[in-house]
């Protein structure tokens, strides 16, 4: 198969996914290394694809069909709350879509988390543990935005006030 049909296979997969799907089992679906599938998301991207690279895999934005709210929301902590932080966001109906630091250098980092669920905190948290990786907020000494999406603004505002509650908004 060449490029372009891999390509447009790819795209289709992750079409009808609607859930991440790892670089692996995109590899393994098209017969090629998981290296060129990440080539194939680059190539994809540069021609104005919209590929989420999440920790659960690559995915593609979903169309809302209700309105939601949607928040910066400003944190601070020293990394021993960060499973709180996430777990207030999801529990009261939040889906943490990023993480977002301002690095002295580079300016603004941004990684997409597209946590949903408990299950894709513990999941994000393994990967983190084990992995090597550190927060993006160690950059900037604990402080870190992250967008918010929730089914309502009453849901967004209870987000921020257990956060507050637990020492964890930043203001």
């Amino acid at each position: 198969m060449d490029a372009k049909k891999r390509r447009d296979r790819l795209m289709d997969k992750l079409k009808k996914a609607g859930v991440p799907v790892t670089g692996s089992a995109l590899a393994q679906e098209l017969g090629v290394s998981r290296q060129v599938v990440v080539g194939d998301i680059a190539i994809l991207r540069a021609a104005g694809a919209e590929i989420y690279a999440t920790p659960q895999g690559y995915l593609l934005p979903v169309e809302r069909l209700q309105a939601v709210a949607t928040a910066k929301i400003a944190c601070y902590h020293d990394g021993d709350k960060l499973a709180d932080e996430l777990m207030i966001m999801v529990d009261n109906g939040g889906k943490v879509i990023d993480v977002i630091v301002e690095h002295p250098v580079y300016g603004e980092l941004k990684a997409n988390l597209m946590l949903a669920s408990r299950r894709d905190i513990a999941e994000f948290l393994h990967k983190l543990q084990n992995g090597g990786g550190k927060p993006l907020s160690v950059v900037t000494g604990g402080v870190h935005l992250h967008t918010v999406e929730a089914p309502s603004q009453e849901a967004i505002n209870r987000i921020e006030e257990e956060l507050e509650e637990q020492g964890i908004l930043f203001k």
